[in-house]
């Protein structure tokens, strides 16, 4: 070989010699004169690869944040959709109640008529349709529509004489007030 060829440098960097069989220390020289350079390089780079990744994991955050707000928001205005659905079938049905209830006033519900009725209602029931309005129930201006107003020693808060026409609701919500006559305390 030439002597303007420089020899090549075979470096071992196993922690263990072969030969004997202990531990090797890296030459100080070696360690100090590579390593801050290639430190200043990797941690320069680690850094902007660090803030790339925190960067896209709040953007992961915030897409899988506005889709689980989207599923909850569909799945709200879906069950919206379904009650209103049901409380505008439910409210053209209420002629129809009023009719049943009337014929069993006047005992006129019997035979398959009677059946029907009943499977009626039931099935009104099965999809949250509940009746209200009950004599001696106290009187609630948010439930009962209050067609009269009696004066009356025997009671002393207002509470329902008389139901004209039952209310029905579903749930919390009201389709149809009960039209009452109030018994109030006398002045």
């Amino acid at each position: 070989m030439s002597s303007s060829q420089e020899e090549p440098v075979i470096r071992d960097s196993r922690r263990i010699d072969p030969e004997t069989g202990e531990l090797r220390t890296p030459p100080p020289a070696e360690e100090e004169s590579a390593a801050p350079a290639e430190e200043a390089l990797d941690d320069a780079a680690a850094a902007q690869l660090q803030e790339q990744l925190d960067e896209r994991t709040k953007d992961l955050q915030r897409l899988q944040a506005e889709y689980v707000n989207y599923r909850k928001r569909v799945e709200r205005d879906r069950v919206a959709v379904r009650d209103q659905a049901i409380a505008g079938v439910l409210t053209d049905l209420l002629p129809v109640l009023d009719s049943v209830d009337k014929a069993r006033e006047h005992d006129e519900l019997v035979g398959a008529f009677k059946s029907v009725g009943e499977s009626l209602e039931t099935t009104l029931g099965k999809l949250g349709l509940e009746k209200y309005g009950a004599v001696g129930d106290p009187f609630d201006p948010n439930v009962h529509e209050a067609l009269t107003h009696i004066p009356s020693p025997d009671v002393a808060e207002d509470s329902v004489l008389e139901v004209y026409q039952p209310g029905y609701r579903i749930g919390e919500r009201v389709i149809r007030p009960a039209r009452v006559v109030v018994a109030g305390p006398q002045d």
